[in-house]
């Protein structure tokens, strides 16, 4: 490959590793950039040289402009690859790459210009006679005018972000008294994530799947399609589940809307990877939503049905060698389906998480590939986005992609901060996932168990109370986990051991007996026989119920990891806690559930309020979150302001009850 051999990967995480292997298959050389906080992170070690670009805050590291270019040019890179998120769709960016006689792998300036705002692109893609849907874009943005078109257009509609994607800036509209507070919500959202907070309306289509197009385009002129992804499992309008190719896209409606992204990217004169996003109705109808001109979170599954490597495609198109694939060489194999592992909460609005990782493992198999940026011991930062991996199956139907992704994600450990994984396993068995029939609101109609937080059951409760007193005991370390099974034993019948493990706001009060490896746990009412069996270090067997299974375990401190029957858990041995809580829940103090930049304070010091009512918003991992009073009262006490850094349970505001 000519044009450039080496490449600075102006990003972290998973995509700087997937990036830093494609820059190998063509014989490139890797540049990792690193903030304070990923110095030791798992794409810096990946990559064949780093540098360190500052402070961990994006704002002072990875979307530093001069600091890129500058690391660029020290390491000698020829090319700037700006993965996706931060800066990978900022025309900005790509213009002064370019003016520092670099090569951005990526579309024109212009392109991502034309494409990044969603007035003038879908102004475009009209010219072009690519369908859209039916809304508003036009210039004029006062709250006035946005809401007289909303009530031409009549609702439910869409208000989204002009300026960006991702679900940020986006809001559901379903009737008229929720317009104006809806424009209000995704203007602020939208200027903090994009800069931007121009916005428009679309109708909303309901019954709909998210079906994109996955585009190439060289410097010459050629353009053709990679076919369709699915991604219409979505939380928070983001991406959770995808594959390729979709169940409700047969070959025919392949061809149109395959014709329709290529018409798009022609328009533009697109170059390098692109995806064209669509709302396809159960007509078959499908609507332009917009393009996202950088590479996708989701190409693996793209690259699983083609055999053809996407990122290799970027680096190859950048250096200016023609596309060697006509449309009709592209074949599609079998079936893959992609789940984006995230650290977060499900129960709690799936806030995002962070904390150390203190166990990871990656699933193997046949048809299995995992792409991350973890390890053990990393500590997750509030600065940055909340995925952490993504995990891919293929297989010849998609029924067995399916079968494999459900028991690769089971066969994944994350122990440290809360993560979707058990979610993510409900999904691939939830029967309308498994039939392929469903829409983009699948989670709201087919996951509210899931999304409320159930708690575990019996058994698992016992196995975390059998692994805690036996890790205690020194039992599980032992070869063989048996050895010391005389441990415990009196003349007098087996000991008995009170426990008291805390999930969530779950207090459970146990009682437990051991004769060697073989238990009997009181839950409730229940006594539950188990025998534990061997162990490798965090993993152990057990029989319960007549059925062999393994689980995995890990106590630090009071805390006690437990991943079993398809369930991960968090419990607090209530026995190792100081005898201080630290819970403020329900007492007027308002704690801060992450560490993150207040954006805003909707209350002064004097203020009425009623529990649910909205205090102030938290900014972490490019979201906003409203927290809210627990109580009646009065706002007594302040402890930030607009703009304020905030830790985790840091103390924010304090409430008289109105009771007082």
């Amino acid at each position: 490959m000519t044009g450039f051999d080496s490449v600075l990967i102006a990003n972290r995480g998973e995509i700087a590793v997937r990036i830093a292997r494609g820059a190998r298959a063509v014989g490139c050389r890797s540049v990792a950039v690193y903030s304070s906080a990923d110095a030791q992170a798992l794409h810096v070690q990946q990559a064949d040289m780093a540098v360190a670009i500052g402070p961990a805050p994006a704002a002072e590291s990875y979307l530093a402009v001069d600091k890129l270019i500058a690391a660029a040019k020290a390491s000698g890179a020829q090319a700037i690859h700006p993965g996706y998120g931060f800066l990978a769709e900022n025309a900005d960016f790509a213009r002064a790459v370019e003016a520092a006689g670099l090569i951005f792998i990526g579309p024109t300036p212009e392109a991502i210009d034309l494409m990044g705002r969603k007035r003038a692109a879908k102004q475009r893609m009209i010219e072009a006679g690519v369908p859209c849907v039916p809304g508003y874009e036009g210039q004029a943005q006062d709250d006035d005018t946005l809401i007289a078109e909303g009530e031409r257009i009549g609702f439910p509609l869409m208000v989204k972000a002009s300026a960006g994607g991702g679900g940020r800036g986006m809001r559901l509209v379903e009737r008229k008294a929720d317009l104006a507070e809806a424009i209000r919500g995704a203007r602020s959202e939208a200027a903090s994530a994009f800069g931007s907070d121009e916005l428009i309306l679309e109708k909303a289509v309901l019954g709909a799947r998210h079906v994109e197009i996955q585009v190439l385009a060289d410097m010459h002129g050629h353009v053709i399609h990679l076919g369709e992804r699915d991604c219409s499992v979505q939380r928070r309008h983001q991406k959770v589940v995808e594959e390729a190719p979709s169940p409700a896209v047969d070959a025919e409606l392949r061809a149109r809307m395959g014709e329709a992204a290529v018409d798009a990217a022609a328009a533009i004169g697109y170059r390098g990877a692109g995806t064209v996003e669509f709302l396809l109705d159960a007509s078959g109808a499908f609507y332009f939503m917009e393009m996202n001109t950088r590479l996708q979170v989701e190409h693996p599954v793209t690259e699983l049905v083609t055999g053809l490597d996407l990122v290799a495609w970027q680096l190859r198109i950048a250096a200016g060698e023609p596309l060697t694939l006509a449309q009709d060489d592209v074949r599609f194999d079998g079936h893959a389906i992609e789940v984006r592992l995230c650290l977060e909460d499900v129960a709690q609005d799936f806030m995002p998480q962070t904390g150390l990782v203190r166990a990871w493992r990656v699933p193997q198999g046949a048809g299995i590939r995992v792409d991350h940026g973890l390890r053990e011991g990393q500590m997750v930062t509030p600065h940055y986005d909340s995925m952490a991996a993504k995990i891919i199956a293929w297989g010849e139907t998609r029924d067995i992609a399916r079968r494999r992704l459900a028991a690769a994600v089971d066969e994944t450990l994350l122990f440290g901060p809360v993560s979707n994984r058990d979610f993510l396993a409900r999904i691939l068995a939830e029967p309308a996932f498994v039939s392929g029939d469903f829409d983009i609101g699948f989670v709201g109609t087919h996951m509210q168990p899931a999304l409320a937080g159930d708690a575990p059951g019996r058994e698992h409760l016992a196995l975390a109370a059998v692994a805690c007193h036996a890790q205690d005991a020194g039992r599980l370390a032992a070869s063989g986990g048996l050895a010391d099974a005389l441990a415990g034993w009196r003349s007098a019948g087996t000991n008995e051991t009170p426990l008291v493990l805390i999930q969530g706001d779950h207090r459970n009060d146990l009682r437990l007996r051991h004769d060697g490896g073989d238990y009997q746990v009181r839950v409730d009412d229940t006594w539950i026989d188990l025998r534990i069996g061997a162990f490798d270090g965090t993993r152990f067997d057990y029989v319960l119920n007549g059925v062999a299974a393994r689980a995995d375990v890990l106590c630090h401190g009071a805390d006690v990891w437990l991943c079993a029957q398809g369930r991960t858990a968090l419990y607090t041995d209530v026995l190792r806690l100081p005898p201080e809580s630290a819970d403020g829940a329900g007492d007027g103090r308002v704690l801060a559930r992450m560490d993150g930049k207040i954006q805003r304070v909707d209350v002064a010091v004097g203020d009425q309020v009623q529990a649910g009512d909205t205090l102030l918003v938290l900014e972490a991992m490019k979201m906003e979150f409203s927290i809210a009073a627990d109580i009646d009262g009065e706002i007594e006490n302040l402890g930030c302001r607009a703009g304020d850094q905030v830790a985790a349970r840091q103390l924010l505001a304090v409430i008289a009850p109105a009771n007082l």
